[in-house]
């Protein structure tokens, strides 16, 4: 009996044990559950956080349009698109001759029409009659050949007429008595339907004398330009450009005489021949891109609601050879001329992207980071350097010849500039440069680390940053001053501070030059960059801070935001070269859109031996000397003065 007892108690034991085993395993496979969801959650949101990461990559370092690869989304899904087409297949025949095959087929390119016709646009008409001085007095005006550009002017679009003058020329023998002579100043400029005529013109059915071939071609020696002469074959009429022929007829010819010379008055230079952009109009728009930051994109849209339609591939083509013109000529004249007088260069780097050039392969590839160099030449010149790579050899190459102070960041790239010409070795096989530079450091870039490890209050980058803040406030107290007593400020009032913040940075660097971070970052950089932080002491006209070139690059930061890339590296170069002129004419006060405007006007007379005349730091005086009417007209002559006296120097 007891053994019977004792066995019933143990199977309870066992059953209850069991079956709390089991409740046990019931809530661990309920817990395991419970974490293998949060898992799949916390991988889902890994996952999510993933592709954000990889989306801002993208857009920040790879491409700023959100592109796809439109090929090998068809085939992932070709099923998916095959039964699309399918449904396509069953929309109206009207509909599908206008969506094109099932799938979509692209839009056929626009067939050119030729140069449009700009007298059919509602435009203000501004006319400019040109005339050949040779031609004057000793030919009769028998016709005239207008042409039509665009201007801009503040305010709106101006179509300009230019009406060229034609002239039968006839001999000054005593033969030619029935001859006419040309009309004189008082003359009413003729219009499209009335010829140019005299009234003691000879009639229609009268013989008109006509040049022999050995007679020369007029014009040439007037304006310094070609012109254009039209040999006539010796009939009974000649044709003319009018709705009414001047000349109906020309009957009793003299046997010997074979030609008809008809002269019409040369076609006025102009920075891009062959355009429908003038000067103004050519200016405002570079003016509007690379000083306001306005893209093409939207001035096209904007001429559109003007009336005229400019498209954007033309004006970056305009703009190309634009700054092509200039670098070639008037920047390299600036350059030759700072790098010649300079006493200090400042200068940065930012990125920029560049559009892939297209390869017959299809095949869709990202922008490529391209570098634009800042380079400010005392108070003189500021230019904008183009680099594909921001290397050593690019950086040699542009700063090549130049002897003097570099103000510049610590990046790694400009050591090279400052080693002694003994230690330079040969880049891209040329010569070794044998300019000597001097390395300026900038106070600002210091104050930016110790800012960096300010944020977490630690008390030594605190420090820090007063003691540069008293260093600023003290050099800006005798800012302008005159420079040798600037230097003598410096060296009595400044130095001691200075002595005194390097002796504090080696202290403080002993203590975490073993640890990680901001402030050993921010130490370290003061005492490595001592020599170029205090070399401002050595002349009055060097400067604490690198920050004009920082607000330099300023336009192409804020610019880059709306054109997002420049089309290849020449175009880069090329608005480089507008950017040049824009932001040196605003370091001298000039409007650039002004400025623009007439250098774009004077360019095509101007002497190459003078092009520095043109460049915003000279362009008042050179503009004090031009011929005030000739310089407003759009077109037309224009005389160009004479060299002035060594006051004006000549380009290098």
């Amino acid at each position: 009996m007891i053994g019977n007892a004792t066995s019933v108690g143990g199977e309870a034991r066992l059953r209850d044990r069991v079956a709390a085993l089991e409740a046990e395993l019931a809530a661990t496979k309920l817990r395991a559950d419970e974490l293998m969801a949060e898992r799949d959650r916390l991988r889902e949101a890994y996952r999510h956080l993933e592709l954000q990461l990889e989306l801002q990559r993208r857009r920040l370092f790879v491409a700023k349009a959100e592109r796809i690869d439109t090929k090998q989304l068809e085939l992932e899904f070709a099923a998916t698109l095959a039964k699309l087409n399918k449904i396509a297949e069953q929309l109206p025949k009207d509909v599908l001759e206008k969506l094109g095959s099932p799938g979509g087929t692209k839009k056929p390119k626009r067939k050119p029409t030729g140069r449009r016709d700009l007298r059919d646009v509602d435009l203000p008409e501004e006319r400019i009659v040109i005339i050949d001085p040779a031609c004057e007095g000793t030919a009769v005006q028998i016709d005239t050949e207008e042409t039509c550009q665009i201007m801009w002017r503040r305010g709106g679009l101006v179509r300009v007429v230019t009406v060229r003058i034609k002239y039968c020329s006839v001999p000054s023998s005593p033969a030619s008595e029935l001859a006419t002579p040309a009309l004189d100043d008082a003359t009413p400029v003729p219009d499209d339907t009335t010829p140019a005529f005299d009234e003691a013109a000879p009639a229609p059915d009268e013989t008109v004398p006509v040049l022999d071939e050995t007679v020369p071609a007029l014009g040439t020696a007037a304006l310094g330009f070609d012109v254009a002469v039209d040999p006539v074959p010796d009939t009974t009429a000649v044709a003319v450009d009018t709705a009414e022929p001047v000349l109906d007829t020309v009957a009793s010819q003299p046997a010997e005489v074979s030609t008809k010379m008809i002269v019409t008055a040369p076609v006025p230079p102009q920075i891009l021949n062959r355009s429908i952009a003038t000067a103004s109009l050519l200016a405002h728009i570079a003016s509007d891109k690379f000083c306001d930051g306005l893209p093409l994109h939207r001035q096209e849209d904007r001429f559109a609601r003007l009336g005229v339609r400019i498209d954007r591939g033309s004006m970056s083509r305009w703009l190309e050879d634009l700054g092509m013109i200039m670098g070639s000529s008037l920047v390299k004249a600036m350059r030759d001329d700072a790098f010649a007088t300079a006493f200090c260069i400042s200068t940065d780097a930012t990125g920029i992207l560049v559009q892939p050039i297209r390869t017959g392969d299809k095949q869709r590839r990202a922008c490529c980071r391209g570098h634009y160099f800042v380079q400010i030449a005392d108070d003189d010149h500021i230019f904008f350097e183009y680099t594909p790579k921001e290397t050593s050899a690019a950086v040699g190459e542009m700063f090549r010849g130049y002897s003097g102070y570099i103000q510049a960041d610590a990046k790694s790239v400009y050591d090279f500039l400052f080693r002694s010409p003994k230690q330079r070795v040969p880049l891209d096989d040329q010569a070794v440069d044998l300019a000597v530079r001097h390395e300026l450091g900038c106070w600002s870039h210091v104050r930016t680390k110790f800012w960096e490890a300010a944020i977490t209050k630690d008390v030594v980058a605190r420090e820090g940053l007063a003691r540069i803040a008293r260093i600023f406030e003290l050099d800006r107290a005798w800012r302008h001053r005159p420079h040798a007593e600037i230097k003598s400020l410096r060296d009595e009032h400044l130095r001691p501070h200075v002595d005194a913040f390097f002796v504090w940075v080696a202290v403080e660097y002993d203590k975490v030059k073993a640890q990680r971070g901001f402030l050993r970052t921010a130490l370290g950089y003061a005492q490595r960059q001592r020599g170029p932080l205090t070399r401002f002491f050595d002349d009055g006209r060097l400067r604490l801070d690198n920050n004009a070139s920082e607000r330099a690059l300023r336009k192409i930061a804020v610019g880059r935001k709306a054109w997002l890339f420049v089309g290849s590296d020449d175009h880069a170069q090329a608005a480089g070269n507008l950017m040049t002129l824009i932001a040196s004419a605003r370091l001298h006060g000039l409007d650039p859109e002004v400025y623009l405007r007439d250098v774009f006007r004077v360019f095509p007379f101007w002497p190459r031996d003078r092009y520095l005349e043109l460049a915003p730091k000279y362009w008042l005086a050179t503009r004090a000397r031009l011929n005030a009417a000739e310089l407003k007209a759009e077109l037309g002559p224009l005389t160009v003065p004479a060299r002035a006296s060594s006051e004006q120097p000549a380009a290098r």
